[in-house]
């Protein structure tokens, strides 16, 4: 009972299967990526359009749906900070909280934002690998399956981003 080729056939319990099992993980990976709810649910619904399209043109994922999905979501975070070329910026209204609480969101948001830079120096399948395994939870193999690499390199690859990481976060870039 593989859902790719019901899928492919535009079964539509295939489809919504695909989608219950993936909606919010990706809508989870694209808040944490794009630290906002309304373009990561942009970003959600436009990876299952391009899902849908590939489909539709005899493309697609042949085996491996959650990566398929997972780079397709990566594509379109990476897109959209190319087409704006600019930190995400803070809130321009924080809720009404009490001022402690207000002080606490822009730290966090502050800290988000540095964390973005960081993540932002780091190559684009470093930053693979330490979304998908270090993020979001995945197993070194899905990781090396989706980017199409041996699980010594992605160790290699986390590796190197780690210590990248290490280097940004301590003002040693």
């Amino acid at each position: 009972m593989d859902l790719i080729p019901r899928a492919r056939n535009f079964d539509l319990a295939a489809l919504e299967s695909i989608y219950d099992q993936y909606n919010q993980g990706l809508y989870l990976y694209a808040c944490y990526l794009l630290g906002n709810n309304e373009l990561a649910e942009e970003c959600v619904a436009e990876t299952f359009s391009r899902l849908l399209k590939a489909l539709h043109a005899g493309k697609g994922p042949d085996s491996n749906i959650k990566g398929y999905l997972y780079r397709s979501a990566h594509n379109w975070v990476t897109d959209y900070y190319r087409r704006r070329r600019d930190d995400c910026e803070l809130d321009d209204e924080l809720p009404a909280k009490e001022q402690e609480q207000v002080g606490m969101e822009v730290e966090r948001k502050i800290a988000q934002q540095h964390l973005r830079r960081a993540l932002a120096q780091l190559s684009g399948e470093q930053y693979q690998v330490v979304s998908l395994h270090l993020i979001e939870g995945w197993d070194l193999a899905e990781v090396a399956l989706t980017l199409g690499k041996s699980v010594g390199a992605v160790k290699s690859l986390q590796h190197r981003a780690l210590e990248n990481l290490r280097k940004f976060m301590n003002g040693q870039e």
